[in-house]
């Protein structure tokens, strides 16, 4: 009997019932469309302006001190391939002596060959001449002299150049870990870029405005003060105290210093290129080691490396010419030109200018000349 009951129709067979499913539907993939647009992929959340704008100073402050992880390492790879170059020249040097030296000992070995490989004293003695014997005999002595030091050439030679060949193997594998690290350190300040490119890209027009006139509110009166110093004067030379924010004059700065800030102050508009040394653009440390170049003193080409290239002086110590330094890991640096003034160049994007040295960590100050 049971077999031959008639199946009982699905609920959505019926019109009414498949109206009230496709709604349903409906409704679902409406709530589930509204919802993905309300929250972004929760990987990458959506962000204030304000909080971009945080991220975006954090990624370019990276960035800075990935730059300057990237100038040290160009710094090692480029002295490990000039000493790798100078190594291979002098084994070509000793290769030619060694070959020239064979070249020797093979005209030598001929010449023997030719007159039967017969022992010198045994050719003098076959001679009936007394005078030629004796002539002969200082001449074959000196010959023999001669070939010895030949023999000794050759094998200083060859020492010499195995030597060089296991110097040279040694700096090409330093040479190749040194350009590994620049391309790591490269990836890594590009990476840290694009970042920031992304972050600023989701700001509106109107936040992206804000966002630069917050930048600029940050270095004061940054652009006031970089059109009299192109004018060619500085802020009023005066000792920094933060303790108690007096401000103290201090004697003039030395020939060499106002060579390094008159050099500075000419390159005020000029963008900032990372692991640039001019002089189209610079880097931060770039432009205080070229800077500092033009005034006649050598100065390191990396942050951490230029706090070290004098003597350190408190914040309350710092004269016009000095150097000062920011963040923990003294990832950057600017020329200070007094009055709580430093030309400095900022980050991608934001040209060399004038600005507070208060606009980040002050980490330490060193005097150069």
């Amino acid at each position: 009997m049971a077999a031959h009951r008639k199946p009982r129709p699905s609920p959505l067979g019926r019109p009414a019932a498949r109206t009230a499913a496709t709604l349903a539907l409906a409704s679902a993939a409406t709530a589930t469309l509204f919802e993905g647009s309300g929250h972004a992929d929760p990987a990458r959340p959506e962000r204030t302006p304000a909080q971009v704008r945080a991220e975006v100073d954090r990624l370019y402050q990276e960035a800075g001190a990935a730059t300057e992880r990237y100038n040290g390492a160009k710094e090692r790879a480029d002295a490990a391939r000039t000493s790798f170059d100078e190594l291979r020249d002098e084994a070509a040097r000793r290769t030619e002596r060694l070959n020239t030296a064979r070249r020797s000992l093979g005209a030598v070995a001929a010449a023997q060959y030719r007159s039967g490989g017969l022992d010198p004293t045994v050719q003098l003695a076959l001679t009936s001449d007394p005078d030629q014997y004796l002539e002969r005999a200082a001449l074959a002595e000196k010959a023999g002299d001669r070939q010895a030091t030949t023999v000794t050439a050759v094998r200083r030679e060859l020492a010499a150049l195995a030597q060089l060949r296991a110097e040279s193997a040694g700096r090409l594998t330093a040479l190749r870990g040194h350009e590994t690290e620049l391309r790591r350190q490269k990836a890594a300040v590009l990476g840290k870029l694009a970042a920031a490119r992304e972050l600023l890209a989701r700001l509106t027009a109107e936040e992206r405005a804000r966002y630069e006139a917050a930048v600029a509110a940050r270095s004061g009166t940054a652009t006031a003060t970089a059109a009299t110093a192109r004018a060619g004067t500085t802020a009023p030379a005066t000792r920094a105290d933060r303790a108690s924010g007096d401000r103290l004059p201090v004697t003039a700065t030395t020939g060499r210093a106002s060579a390094a800030l008159a050099f500075a102050r000419a390159q005020i508009g000029k963008p900032y290129i990372w692991g640039a040394t001019g002089p189209s653009g610079y880097d931060c440390s770039g432009l205080t080691q070229a800077a500092w170049r033009a005034a006649g003193v050598s100065l390191p080409r990396t942050t951490y490396t230029q706090i070290n290239a004098g003597r350190r002086v408190s914040r309350s110590e710092l004269a016009p010419g000095d150097l000062v330094f920011f963040y923990s890991g003294i990832s950057h640096v600017g020329l200070y030109i007094g009055g709580g003034q430093m030309i400095h160049a900022p980050r991608p994007g934001a040209p060399i200018r004038i600005a507070p040295i208060d606009e980040m960590p002050f980490a330490g100050a060193t005097r150069v000349a």
